[in-house]
């Protein structure tokens, strides 16, 4: 194995060390995440210039100071959510309790006590591992996770260990036929559709950008006779974490793939405004471009 892979790859000390971490009072997670986020600056440069456009663009009315405070917010949450991923994949049931509640679990059992498979619809919050895992835990079985593989074969191995902590399974991105199998066996599989989609999209607006959304969702709930249900989690001021199922949108889906994939836009919106740095700004949303349209990251 070459050194590059082999760095790839967590040694036993980082795993002992995440698996330390995990176990951490909320209260020191939270402070070594913001003391982490201050360390790695240097190192968030590019992510800093992609979140910073991303404000810039979504949030064009509020002021320069506001929109620094915003931007300095959203690093700390995004370095909060790397520690928040550790404590879904290692931390003990005992650890998590006290640290949550969930509100319209009923939505969820009734779904899955008729036999179908539900698709968990929510947003790239930094945090979004530990809500399945919370909603697992509530749930008292775990739910699937919907996610892009590693370009590394190795640590996406390892990662994918450290998910099943979590999770009952991963399910590739791309691997539609896995994603209908858990539907069709009456799985719940929290599905994240809001990155930048260069196939099998449409250009919705998302905070007034258009932007390359996917449209595969209702097509999924037919084929794997599923119901849909938006599951949105936040951190609350307290530090302790608020989670809601809701039940099923009205009038969706339609037959209209485009106005389907704006109604999951514009509900994700309003949820990310509520709490504008706890979503992952620090990716480029807004990569793939209506055609003519020039690019909006230098």
């Amino acid at each position: 194995m070459s050194a590059a892979r082999a760095h790839d790859m967590p040694t036993g000390a980082a795993a002992a060390v995440a698996r330390c971490l995990a176990r951490w009072p909320q209260a020191r997670l939270l402070r070594w995440a913001r003391v982490l986020a201050w360390l790695a600056q240097p190192l968030l440069g590019r992510r800093r210039r992609i979140a910073a456009r991303n404000l810039a663009l979504c949030f064009p009315d509020l002021g320069a100071r506001a929109r620094r405070a915003l931007l300095r917010a959203t690093l700390r949450d995004t370095v909060t959510g790397a520690l928040e991923t550790l404590r879904a994949w290692f931390a003990p049931a005992d650890v998590l309790r006290g640290l949550y509640e969930v509100h319209g679990l009923e939505h969820l059992r009734a779904a899955l006590a008729d036999g179908r498979g539900v698709l968990l619809v929510t947003g790239h919050m930094p945090h979004f591992e530990l809500c399945g895992r919370f909603l697992g835990e509530a749930l008292g079985r775990k739910v699937a996770l919907h996610a892009r593989r590693h370009d590394s074969p190795r640590l996406d191995r390892w990662i994918d260990a450290a998910r099943h902590g979590a999770f009952s399974r991963t399910i590739a991105k791309k691997d539609k036929a896995a994603l209908l199998d858990a539907l069709r066996a009456g799985e719940a599989v929290l599905y994240l559709g809001d990155q930048d989609f260069s196939y099998h999209h449409a250009f919705v607006p998302f905070f007034g950008v258009p932007a390359a959304t996917v449209t595969a969702l209702p097509e999924l709930m037919q084929a794997g006779g599923a119901a849909a249900l938006p599951v949105w989690m936040h951190r609350a001021a307290d530090g302790r974490y608020v989670l809601r199922v809701e039940p099923p949108w009205r009038d969706w889906p339609t037959r209209d793939p485009a106005a389907d994939a704006a109604r999951y836009m514009a509900e994700l919106e309003a949820v990310v405004r509520r709490h504008p740095a706890q979503y992952l700004w620090v990716h480029r949303r807004f990569k793939t471009r209506p055609p003519g349209e020039p690019g909006l990251y230098a």
